[in-house]
């Protein structure tokens, strides 16, 4: 009965999504820079926000309430489907980077380096949908979306084709996620429930990569799709070539992607995990990988120009980036003493520094792991795939910037391996609401204090870290490492 009433309150939810969509999306005529009060004040402002607000409320609450059991797998995809369902006729939501997809893909389109010349300069004709901050700055996204971009712009044709296309495009990915993950599940040792429930029908999903849809699908379905590969035909070198291909087109989608690969050359080693089988099993992983980033870097024409672009993906500051709170904090108490220390570039250097070792710590870590194993064959997709998850989790949290739905980057790859799921899953139940349907980010109006709240809480999981070692240490048995 709890089951039956969280899969129709879900439902519910995503319905009242998509009215609130309708009423207030992100349309190509909706007005910029639009705040909480001015969407309130507009007609149909105080009807968009309740919906937005029921909606999520409900569509988190009942994924929420399941979260330590969904009956079945089957009745964990079919949920998930139906929360989508609405999702897919909805306008927009929540960004409004689907019309940036879809401006560079006219502008590759139309001849024109969409790396070299912002689409405001290209002459985009649905320049003015895109969010003001995008308008002048390159394309982040790697070649195969630029394609792909390029793609809906030839199907669709206006802009609202255009969408449509993006869309499915989104939904393809999201498609082959879900027919990866129970395979992934099985090799894991976990229920496909907890899987397809924990992945698939949190509503991050939903809202942001259908509603939105964002590019972020179509690097989880490459990214599953060559880890299944890999934890299903390890030491295969063809497979692994395959395998390494698929996550280099990940790679190519989002630069994300990366972090992934060392971990996935450790699942691709068959039998003891020895130097020598990482050279040979890595090896074959790694050719695959370079050979879709060359590949596609020169049929596409365009090089390795995007690399520039990510470094204008910071341009935004917001404390929902723990690095960028940090440092805007710095800046507040440097102003209060009549200084301007400049601090935000400087902290996320410092968290991107921190970032590579902590992705060192983690592989060296699981290396480790499958040393020690008695059985590497069994413990090898687990551990693999777990340290992969905490390196896109990392990722996320000392990105420069976070937006609601990089919360989905570890999300599958944590639902297969975690013990512990809470430290994940609240986060990811959190940034649903962080967005208001016509893109608005909650986080612009709350800089300041959620920059203090987001270093205290820093500070205090510090602290408590820092408590819990000596008493780890204390507790550990003779002879054993805390």
């Amino acid at each position: 009965m709890r089951a039956r009433r969280a899969r129709y309150a879900g439902l519910a939810g995503a319905v009242l999504l998509t009215v609130a969509g309708y009423l207030g999306g992100a349309l190509p005529d909706a007005p910029l820079g639009a705040t909480p009060t001015s969407i309130w004040r507009a007609p149909d402002g105080p009807a968009t926000l309740t919906c937005w607000l029921v909606g999520t409320a409900l569509l988190v609450g009942a994924w929420w309430s399941l979260r330590a059991g969904a009956p079945s797998g089957r009745w964990a995809y079919v949920t998930a489907g139906l929360w989508v369902l609405p999702l897919l006729v909805a306008p927009p939501l929540g960004s409004r980077d689907v019309y940036s997809y879809a401006c560079q893909g006219w502008t590759y389109a139309h001849g024109v380096d969409p790396y070299a010349v912002p689409v405001a300069a290209a002459g985009c004709p649905w320049v003015d949908a895109v969010a003001p901050i995008w308008r002048d700055t390159p394309a982040p996204y790697g070649p195969v979306f630029v394609l792909l971009a390029a793609l809906a712009v030839g199907v669709g044709g206006g802009l609202t084709g255009t969408v449509v296309a993006l869309r499915v495009i989104a939904v393809a990915g999201l498609l082959l996620a879900a027919l990866c993950l129970p395979g992934l599940a099985r090799a894991a040792g976990v229920p496909t429930w907890r899987a397809a429930w924990l992945a698939l029908a949190a509503p991050v999903i939903g809202v942001h990569l259908v509603g939105g849809a964002h590019n972020d699908a179509v690097l989880l379905g490459l990214l599953l799709c060559g880890l299944l590969l890999v934890v299903r035909r390890p030491g295969r070198p063809a497979a692994l070539l395959v395998a390494g291909a698929l996550l280099g087109l990940a790679v190519t989608v989002k630069a994300t992607a990366v972090v992934v690969a060392p971990f996935a050359a450790l699942a691709a080693v068959h039998g003891r995990h020895t130097v020598r089988a990482l050279l040979r099993d890595g090896g074959w992983l790694a050719g695959g990988l370079l050979a879709a980033l060359l590949v596609t870097s020169a049929l596409s024409g365009l090089g390795f120009g995007w690399v520039g672009g990510l470094t204008r993906s910071g341009d935004s500051e917001q404390w929902t980036s723990p690095p960028t709170a940090v440092g805007l904090v710095v800046d507040y108490a440097g102003a209060l003493v009549g200084r301007d220390p400049q601090a935000v570039p400087v902290v996320r250097a410092v968290a991107l520094l921190l970032l590579a070792v902590l992705v060192v710590v983690l592989w060296w870590r699981a290396w480790r792991d499958l040393r020690a194993s008695g059985d590497p064959a069994l413990a090898r997709p687990r551990v693999t795939l777990h340290g992969a998850g905490l390196a896109l989790a990392a990722t996320v949290a000392l990105s420069p910037v976070f937006h609601p739905w990089y919360a989905t980057w570890p999300l599958a790859l944590l639902a297969l391996t975690a013990t512990r799921t809470t430290w994940f899953l609240l986060p990811a139940a959190a940034a649903t609401f962080l967005a208001l349907p016509d893109g608005t980010n909650l986080a612009r109006f709350t800089k300041a204090p959620g920059a203090v709240a987001m270093t205290a809480l820093l500070l205090f999981l510090l602290l408590r870290a820092l408590r819990a070692s000596p008493h780890r240490a204390r507790c550990a048995p003779p002879g054993r490492p805390g």
